[in-house]
């Protein structure tokens, strides 16, 4: 019994530091910097072939991810949540607040290729209004 209270002690000690620094985390936290340097070709980089597929350029990528998620485009904090597995998918939940302090939460879906994790959805989820 005081075997099996240790074993379990240490998974649970260590759920923690696994959930963190994952690849996928560095796949999208990497794409996050090279869009905060405005580095477009970098953050095309770790985009999935069907992304690629459906925005044919860089500058046609970039131009989207400006507009459509500004708070992607510019950030100030990142904050990786729960990864959660979807109808057979791999979904990363993440928290990024914008440059002027609003608070939003995505979900990207995750895809292996032979060039490693790329990300090949991002969804941007309802903000959860305040009761009266």
């Amino acid at each position: 019994m005081r075997l099996y209270l240790y074993m379990a002690a240490l998974v649970v000690s260590a759920l923690p530091v696994a959930a963190q620094d994952t690849p996928i985390q560095n796949t999208i936290q990497n794409q996050l910097d090279a869009f905060n340097a405005q580095d477009v070709g970098r953050a095309w980089s770790y985009a999935s072939p069907t992304i690629k597929g459906i925005f044919g350029t860089e500058d046609n990528f970039g131009t989207m991810v400006q507009k459509a998620y500004p708070m992607v485009w510019q950030h100030e904090a990142v904050r990786m949540l729960e990864l959660r597995t979807v109808a057979g998918n791999l979904w990363q939940r993440v928290m990024i607040t914008d440059t002027g302090g609003r608070t939003y939460l995505l979900d990207y879906m995750m895809v292996e290729t032979p060039e490693g994790w790329q990300i090949n959805a991002v969804q941007l989820l309802p903000q959860q209004g305040v009761g009266a």
